[in-house]
């Protein structure tokens, strides 16, 4: 992962961490995963241990579910393009439920 604004530099133990899994299941539907680091801030508790991932086929409908889901809740990133080529946000929802959005580049 390159090096984010605000962010301290990666450490050498995370440089091997995965960052993200794709698993394709039934249905043509992806089962996620991704690894939680403590260096940049993150702890895995009950909680913070499931997110639901959406992926829309446009940026106005990603937009518009972001919107629409986080209303109430506590954004945590604004959908913006991200070093993997995708549009891309993260929320807790008003139930405290964690969302991301992952619009892909056609």
């Amino acid at each position: 992962m390159p090096a984010q604004p605000g962010q301290p530099p990666m450490p050498d133990a995370d440089r091997n961490l995965v960052m993200h899994v794709e698993l394709p299941i039934t249905g043509g539907h992806p089962l996620m995963g991704s690894d939680v680091s403590e260096s940049m801030g993150h702890k895995c508790v009950a909680g913070n241990n499931v997110q639901i991932n959406i992926e829309p086929d446009t940026r106005a409908e990603a937009d518009r579910l972001f919107k629409a889901l986080s209303a109430g809740g506590k954004v945590e990133m604004p959908m913006q393009d991200m070093f993997w080529g995708a549009y891309f946000g993260s929320f807790a929802d008003k139930f405290g439920v964690k969302w991301t959005i992952n619009c892909a580049a056609k």
